[in-house]
């Protein structure tokens, strides 16, 4: 009996201590759960990710909330090509008016559709898109080709031109008729066009040929060159007249800088004006200095005009020839 009786005691004992340890620990889980609670409620509905507010992030991805680099352009190759950017035009031999033993200016044109000059047309590098960027920038000066009395061939670079003078002049110009409210015709003006650079299929160059006795050299340098367009009249085929001068020794620091595509190799490093300079392309010549200032279509017609200009120019080759003899 008494034995019975000392078994139900311990029990009740301990289910009294099961039931007061269950207490504290749910009083301790209680109390973690309020102590979490504010933390979590400082979290704004506007900064859940796919939450519904009406927040600047709402509805968004959490690819769409991850803050992105500034783009980093690639390099298109495996080197830079700085030496032509950072290239200096070689200035010209120092030459005396005493050591001019014989001079002849000539002027010629260089077309572009020729194979040889193909390359100052490239998309990729347009001699005229340099030119035009350049006295757009104000880094060229651009003289207006209108002959007058001081200057009767207008290539003495003796009027300067704005640079939307200069550019308007490239730009191909329309007849537009105006009418009044009525639908009368009262009038027209002419409105200038866009200017499309593949329009330009010439150039016009002039050049001093020269030797030098001091150094015994006969060579030419490069004055002036002009692009040409060629003008539109009704029912006239006009020829191509230059739209504006531009000082070729003012030019070479900008062509020096310009990278010339080349047909054949894509390193060869030659800017613009290495290749006037050096006499990377083909010309004719039109004019030579004569005393009736005359020009060779003037006196010669057809392929006449052709022979002349190679007659002329074997002549001044030939003037060096001869000045040599040697000994037998």
């Amino acid at each position: 009996m008494k034995t019975r009786f000392l078994i139900i005691v311990l029990c009740l004992a301990c289910s009294a201590s099961f039931a007061q340890t269950k207490k504290r620990t749910t009083k301790k889980a209680g109390t973690r759960a309020r102590t979490q609670a504010p933390a979590t409620s400082r979290v704004s509905p506007d900064n859940q990710v796919g939450g519904a507010g009406s927040g600047a992030n709402a509805g968004l991805s959490p690819a769409d909330t991850i803050k992105k680099k500034p783009f980093d352009r690639p390099m298109d190759g495996y080197y830079k090509k700085n030496n032509i950017l950072s290239a200096k035009v070689t200035p010209y031999a120092n030459l005396r008016e005493a050591d001019v033993m014989f001079a002849k200016r000539v002027w010629r044109e260089i077309d572009l559709r020729e194979k040889m000059n193909r390359y100052l047309a490239s998309p990729k590098g347009r001699l005229i898109d340099v030119l035009m960027a350049a006295i757009d920038l104000g880094e060229l000066t651009a003289y207006d080709p209108t002959p007058s009395k001081d200057d009767p061939n207008g290539d003495s670079f003796s009027k300067p031109l704005a640079p939307g003078q200069a550019r308007a002049r490239m730009a191909d110009s329309s007849v537009v008729d105006k009418f009044d409210k009525d639908g009368n015709k009262i009038g027209s003006t002419i409105q200038a066009g866009e200017f499309n650079p593949d329009s330009v299929v010439k150039f016009r160059i002039k050049e001093d040929w020269y030797f030098d006795r001091q150094r015994s050299v006969f060579e030419p340098r490069i004055i002036g060159i002009a692009p040409l367009y060629k003008p539109k009249a009704a029912g006239l085929d006009l020829d191509y007249q230059p739209a504006f001068w531009i000082y070729f020794d003012e030019a070479r620091k900008v062509l020096a800088v310009k990278e010339a595509v080349s047909r054949n190799n894509d390193a060869t490093g030659l800017s613009f004006d290495d290749c006037f300079v050096k006499r990377i392309f083909t010309s004719y010549i039109v004019k030579q200095s004569n005393d009736k200032d005359e020009r060779i279509r003037d006196y010669a017609q057809g392929i006449d005009k052709l022979y002349e200009s190679e007659r002329i120019k074997k002549t001044l080759l030939d003037y060096e020839l001869n000045l040599w003899k040697y000994g037998e």
